[in-house]
């Protein structure tokens, strides 16, 4: 397995063994580390390892090219159009994204997010967002404004630290997916 820190909240593994044991031990011996960071991994992983994962509380995607980009130490840009930010979009902020996004910090009341593609946010989110992707990831916020696919969505319907709000069928579809807090740092 080789590994690369591209930020302090973002880890690239990549997997090429198929020995599950060596995969879970590999795991369970970097458990605190894995624990405040999102886990990229490159290679083909089991649904047996993905299980072992979510009961490890290891927060991971998989298969997404990184590249880091020289233009700012703050952000990095994915290969597949995927942007990370990791400082707060504070008030006042228009953050105006033609692709995917990756927040890993809190957006600010007075602050606007547009994304033309998918957006996952891991802290508070007390400003507006725009997403016309297929799914949202964040968490429950009665101060949020959001607005998926130019459906309001109602706060009330989004429970516990982590909501994923999909476009089904010409249906928005939400699904609670974490019940305690995300801690990435």
């Amino acid at each position: 397995m080789k590994s690369r820190q591209y930020t302090t909240k973002v880890l690239e593994i990549e997997i090429d063994s198929k020995n599950s044991s060596d995969i879970k031990d590999f795991f369970n011996k970097n458990a605190p580390l894995f624990s405040s960071h999102l886990i990229v991994i490159k290679g083909v992983i089991s649904d047996e390892i993905r299980e072992f994962l979510g009961s490890k509380s290891i927060n991971f995607i998989e298969n997404i090219e990184l590249k880091q980009r020289k233009e700012s130490k703050r952000e990095s840009l994915l290969k597949d159009n995927l942007i990370v930010k990791d400082s707060i979009i504070r008030s006042g902020q228009v953050v105006d994204i033609n692709g995917d996004l990756l927040i890993l910090n809190r957006v600010n009341s007075g602050a606007l997010v547009k994304v033309s593609g998918n957006l996952i946010i891991t802290k508070l989110v007390e400003g507006t967002i725009e997403c016309s992707g297929k799914f949202l990831m964040l968490a429950a916020s009665n101060k949020s404004s959001i607005t998926f696919n130019g459906v309001k969505v109602d706060n009330s319907y989004l429970k516990d630290k982590l909501n994923k709000i999909e476009l089904i069928d010409d249906e928005i579809i939400i699904t609670p997916i974490l019940k305690k807090e995300i801690n990435w740092a």
